[in-house]
């Protein structure tokens, strides 16, 4: 888990609009109903759970869900978790929505609703639509998600993209969970590789070989001849002048690129922030001066360090070098008292496991700032991303030379293929894409497989209207119709997404999202294949038929929503 996030406390989750249907998070409302009503009636004695947990059983025949909730008041009620239980199970079994609650083993409750209270859950996403899924979870917190962030000295690479879509995915989940979040790109348009870069283009202008600590590839050459069209006479120019022209407009149209890469693929930001605003508004000196006034900053060797020792990192940082240069470092201080500064309450900031040495010292310095790093910081480090073609690496880029690029991805597979592919792995997991498997359109490609049951969805609907079969009103929507199974399956499965939403922020883990779908379209693959939605030519429909083609809209509606939280289409043909 990465530092800082909330404890998922699965009682605060539930969806936008659940009244009449019965939603895990309901459940769990219902046992500490239970639980303090057990101790308010000296039933029990006993501190009530932090988290209480209700889970579908493995088996149908023991209830509809399950909770071992009388396992944990066990010892602080000083009696037997069977003993606890069988206090609990009639108090369950009195709500509103539940037909029945059982003790099993040796304390489990094991519940089961009313017919009722499981459909009225289609009839509720519906109505709810777009906000089905969302939560207030993270309501009233402000934060500041950096990713990407690469060096305007060539085109975003494949370990970036991947950074593109996790930190994209990210910040759709937060929302969704309630929080305020402004995504950022931090612009590096100061420094060494800059220079390094504005001396790669100035030899391609004239022809010569690429510098030995230079960048080569056919994009040097178009961003070169790309500002010699916008400035002709720039060569004509004074060295210094000249260097300027290629410093400015090259790294421009560099960047110019890179949003326009990001874009295409869906991803987009708030904020572009460029590192050189700090150097020129005197913020460096600034974030000294506070470190300093905090008495973290001492001199030594002619140089100025921050002992951020003091705060666990493995040793002191310089600051500002003998020979008066800044260090990235203090760049690094700056920005983050900025991000600080305009209100964020938490600074969260995506990095490539080559980055994992930054962690220490960024911790050191929120706290040198007098910030508590496991609250106001957040570090995610993510794993490399190779590309594969008939089970070999692909090595080369077509512009980039031996770097592969988010074009060269998006070329490869598509930007819906490559988004979900991305977002559907851990980040801490090293990941090979195959492009084989991407293109294909079988359920051996996930992206595919879980289109392909929205698009199935689609057509129910879509055959329904053509045929002038409507789902009715939601007042003439009978829940209890959906009794099958299948349809039971299916319902457990969709009351599931606001909690999966919900965890999946909390724990920074998109992938959660994307094996989710794939469990909801399997599900609804067998429901499908299991319950009859439209009737035959030969029959009319009835109320069966509406309530499963309230049950189908619902389902299509989870898949677009979860789809839409991957910043993946949710094609209504294939």
């Amino acid at each position: 888990m990465p530092p800082g996030p909330a404890k998922f406390d699965v009682s605060d989750v539930g969806g936008s609009a659940n009244v009449g249907a019965m939603t895990p998070a309901d459940l769990v409302a219902v046992v500490s109903d239970g639980i303090h009503t057990a101790i308010r009636t000296g039933q029990l004695s006993a501190q009530v759970p932090e988290e209480i947990r209700v889970e579908r059983p493995r088996h149908r025949g023991h209830g509809d869900y399950s909770t071992n909730v009388a396992l944990q008041l066990a010892k602080s009620a000083g009696l037997s978790a069977r003993t606890v239980a069988e206090v609990l199970a009639p108090l369950v079994s009195a709500a509103d929505g539940v037909a029945k609650a059982e003790v099993a083993g040796p304390g489990f409750v094991n519940i089961t609703l009313e017919n009722a209270a499981i459909g009225a859950l289609a009839r509720d996403i519906v109505q709810a639509g777009d906000a089905y899924g969302r939560t207030d979870r993270l309501g009233g917190l402000r934060l500041n998600l950096e990713f990407v962030s690469a060096n305007p000295t060539g085109p975003v690479h494949i370990g970036g993209a991947r950074w593109a879509v996790v930190g994209d995915v990210l910040a759709r989940l937060l929302q969704a969970a309630g929080a305020e979040v402004s995504r950022e790109y931090y612009f590096n348009d100061a420094g060494v590789q800059i220079d390094r870069f504005v001396r790669s283009l100035l030899a391609a202008a004239h022809g010569a070989p690429v510098p030995e600590d230079g960048y080569s590839g056919a994009y040097i050459e178009e961003i070169a001849a790309a500002v010699l069209r916008r400035r002709p006479d720039a060569l004509d120019l004074p060295e210094t002048e000249c260097h300027a022209v290629f410093r400015s407009v090259g790294t421009e149209l560099m960047f110019d690129e890179i949003k326009t890469s990001l874009a295409a693929f869906g991803t987009h930001f708030d904020t572009y922030f460029n590192e050189k605003d700090l150097h020129d508004r005197g913020d460096l000196t600034a974030a000294v001066s506070r470190l300093r006034e905090g008495g973290h900053v001492f001199e030594d060797q002619g140089a100025v360090w921050l002992r951020t020792t003091d705060f666990g990192d493995d040793k002191d940082r310089v600051l500002v070098k003998s020979d008066g240069s800044w260090t990235y470092f203090t760049a690094d201080c700056a920005y983050y008292l900025n991000k600080r500064s305009r209100g964020f309450e938490r600074v969260v900031i995506m990095l490539g496991a080559d980055h994992a040495g930054y962690v220490g010292r960024m911790r050191a310095m929120a706290a040198c700032f007098g910030d508590d790093p496991d609250r106001h910081l957040e570090i995610l480090l993510g794993q490399l991303v190779n590309l594969v073609k008939d089970g070999t690496p692909v090595r080369m880029s077509k512009r980039a030379g031996t770097v592969l690029t988010l074009d060269d991805l998006t070329e490869a597979v598509g930007v819906d293929a490559a988004r979900y592919a991305l977002a559907r792995a851990s980040v801490d997991v090293m990941i090979d894409l195959d492009i084989d498997l991407l293109t294909r359109q079988s359920n051996d490609n996930p992206v595919y497989y879980v289109q392909y049951a929205h698009t199935r969805l689609c057509s129910v609907l879509r055959r329904a209207a053509e045929a002038g079969i409507a789902k009715g009103r939601p007042e003439d929507f009978d829940p209890a119709l959906l009794t099958h199974g299948r349809e039971v399956d299916l319902l457990a499965t969709l009351a599931e997404f606001p909690q999966v939403v919900a965890v999946a922020a909390a724990l920074r883990e998109p992938h959660r999202v994307a094996y989710y779908l794939e469990s909801l379209a399997a599900t609804y693959h067998r429901f499908y294949d299991a319950c009859r939605i439209l009737p035959r030519a030969d029959e009319a429909p009835d109320d069966l038929t509406r309530a499963r083609l309230w049950l189908a809209e619902a389902a299509g509606l989870v898949l677009r929503n979860g789809l839409c939280l991957l910043g993946v289409s949710a094609p209504q043909r294939m």
